[in-house]
């Protein structure tokens, strides 16, 4: 008899799938050979190619197949791949999957951080795809989307015999199984949606214990609203509008400062006030104080000593214990440690990061603060690295120039999942916001500016740190340095 046959590997080639620019981009070629690109408002070099290649770059206006720019394809376009890998660093291109026989594109593969570039995996028939529980489609104005917050692109959905098939990916399914279905778009599809974890295979054809079949322990600990929350409020994961652009400035009028008072009897609690102002409580006082600074006195930086008390006083190790779980015999030890600010059931999961520009005693750097032991370790960067960190909180204060001292607040996430559930993400931004007052109270007492930041970027800190963006990563900034001196009031 004869041996029953293997799982066929499939080659997933690239000869449905091709590269353009994105909507919102024009290339302007010049007659020396450079080409410049356009894209809101901006725009830059990228190098200076031959005479017939500024001709073809205009095809990429309308698509240009990705085989081409395959090296080991026999029509590899040496110029051309190395104008669209300069586009893809910046984020400005987008894929797409085949087309419709109305011309339509089925699936537009548009890419969420700045490096993405489409991978290929190969497949076998009998291997077992599922969606990652972390998938999620959805409209967006008048388009279908698949996304998820672990995917470096989105897929665009152009045709609903697709999102079906995706759907019926809820369930484990075999690629040949797949391959059977109405409007199967391709083997391109599938690999590309495990390239961007927006699926993955199985190592078996059970369905069971899904969850924890993707990935590792720290990835099992997250749910899909907390990781999309982290990685959608934040920088470096995602193309969507962030910070403070007034999206709906023209539309809807802005609500009043303070909120209208409520109809009703009213108690004033000012005749119950028995002191007067002059003799507040130095910590009401501090209160009273604390305000934003964002441009510091670069001629008088910040001092080691005086960053050192700064720490001290706001986020040291007090002291360490462990509890028991109540869950018999053999319920687990869970360590603890007190630290001057309060956390979520004592988890104390916030980690802090400076990135130091200018600090006297202590050379410009990346360092991590060691709360136990009270001490900086330093962590070797980049230049640029260190530089894009600094200049992006600039960018967020609306300055032109870096703090002294940039201090990144993140966060151990495993240490408040593996207690909480649903609310874990809640938590810890919870208690970002309690050690961030905290902050602000020290500098004002050490006469220091500080300001708060509402914007991190989770992927140059995973490169930075080399820490995966779902084990640890920032949830919030704070500026730090020397306050500029005041002018003199002449009429006082």
């Amino acid at each position: 008899m004869r041996a029953p046959a293997k799982g066929r590997m499939r080659s997933v080639g690239s000869q449905s799938l091709s590269v353009r620019l994105g909507s919102h981009v024009t290339l302007e070629p010049h007659t020396s050979g450079e080409i410049v690109v356009h894209f809101h408002g901006h725009s830059f070099g990228l190098g200076t190619f031959s005479v017939g290649m500024t001709d073809r770059a205009r095809e990429l206006g309308f698509g240009v197949r990705f085989s081409s720019l395959e090296a080991d394809n026999r029509h590899f376009d040496e110029e051309m791949h190395l104008l669209v890998r300069r586009l893809a660093m910046h984020g400005l291109l987008e894929y797409r999957l085949g087309s419709s026989p109305h011309g339509r594109d089925l699936v537009v593969i548009e890419p969420q951080v700045p490096d993405y570039w489409p991978r290929l995996p190969r497949l076998s028939d009998k291997d077992t795809l599922v969606l990652s529980r972390f998938a999620y489609m959805r409209r967006r104005g008048s388009e279908m989307v698949l996304e998820s917050p672990r995917a470096g692109a989105l897929f665009k959905i152009g045709d609903p015999k697709i999102a079906r098939l995706i759907a019926s990916l809820a369930k484990p399914q075999a690629v040949n199984s797949l391959h059977k279905q109405s409007g199967f778009p391709g083997i391109e599809l599938l690999a590309l949606m495990i390239d961007c974890q927006v699926a993955f295979k199985m190592r078996g054809h059970s369905d069971s214990g899904l969850r924890l079949a993707e990935g590792d322990d720290d990835l099992v600990l997250w749910d899909f609203h907390d990781l999309l929350f982290h990685t959608r409020s934040t920088e470096g994961r995602h193309a969507n509008p962030l910070g403070g652009v007034y999206r709906y400035a023209r539309r809807i009028p802005p609500q009043p400062a303070v909120r209208p008072p409520w109809p009703g009897k009213k108690f004033n609690l000012k005749r119950f006030l028995t002191v007067r102002r002059e003799t507040i409580s130095p910590v009401a006082t501090l209160l009273r104080q604390r305000h934003s600074t964002r441009v510091f006195d670069n001629q008088r930086p910040i001092t080691i000593d005086e960053l050192s008390r700064f720490l001290e006083g706001t986020a040291p190790v007090l002291s360490e214990g462990t509890n028991k779980l109540g869950f018999g015999n053999d319920g687990p030890a869970v360590g603890y440690a007190v630290r001057p600010y309060p956390s979520a059931g004592a988890s104390s999961e916030l980690e802090l990061y400076l990135a130091v520009d200018k600090c006297e005693g202590l050379r410009r750097g990346f360092y991590h603060y060691d709360a136990g032991e009270h001490g900086l370790v330093s962590i070797e960067v980049h230049n640029n690295q260190l530089e894009a960190m600094l200049m992006k909180a600039a960018f967020a204060m609306g300055v032109p120039s870096p703090p002294q001292i940039l201090i990144t607040i993140a966060a151990r996430f495993g240490r408040i999942s593996w207690k909480y559930s649903s609310i874990a993400y809640a938590l810890i931004l919870k208690d970002v916001g309690v050690l961030t007052q905290t902050f602000y109270l020290m500098a004002t007492d050490l006469g220091l500016g500080g300001c708060a930041i509402g914007i991190a970027n989770i992927d140059l800190f995973a490169r930075m740190t080399g820490l995966r963006i779902h084990v640890e990563g920032p949830v919030g900034q704070f500026a730090l340095g020397r306050e500029p001196q005041r002018e003199p009031n002449l009429h006082s």
